[in-house]
């Protein structure tokens, strides 16, 4: 299945969303400006772009492997969700776990973008809920 997401240029330096090889489930995201990020810091990257959604889809930012692996910089709201219906630039929040500042350079791949189709839902206000075997079990119950 194929779908259309608009993709605006805000800045000369952007770089179009891309997948590296075909049938990637991911679009790397790329830098549109230099900016450093120093041990335990967190930094806002811009992309220079803003998108278009297909109807009923969300975007959402993912961290690059390859960045955790060797540099300790991820991306801290992972993933970053881009609703339908937002407008402006996007950007990527990292943050640098590493123990030497990141430096980050127009055209660097900092992301990864994948497109997901979304449930629309009603929330229903319940005195009771149906029962399940896990119950109320929660925050690290099974590794009892």
């Amino acid at each position: 299945m194929r779908a259309q997401v608009r993709v605006k240029r805000l800045t000369a330096s952007a770089t179009l969303p891309h997948p590296a090889h075909p049938g990637d489930a991911g679009l790397d995201l790329c830098a549109a400006a230099d900016l450093n990020i120093g041990v335990g810091e967190t930094g806002l990257v811009p992309t220079g772009l803003s998108l278009e959604l297909p109807p009923g889809t969300e975007a959402q930012v993912r961290p690059r492997s390859g960045l955790a692996l060797k540099h300790g910089v991820t991306v801290l709201n992972s993933p970053g969700t881009i609703d339908e219906g937002y407008r402006g630039e996007v950007g990527v929040i990292l943050i640098n776990h590493g123990r030497t500042v990141f430096e980050v350079k127009t055209g660097m791949k900092v992301a990864q973008l994948v497109v997901q189709p979304t449930l629309a839902v009603e929330v229903v206000e319940s005195d009771t809920l149906s029962d399940t075997p896990r119950g109320q079990g929660g925050f690290g119950s099974t590794g009892r």
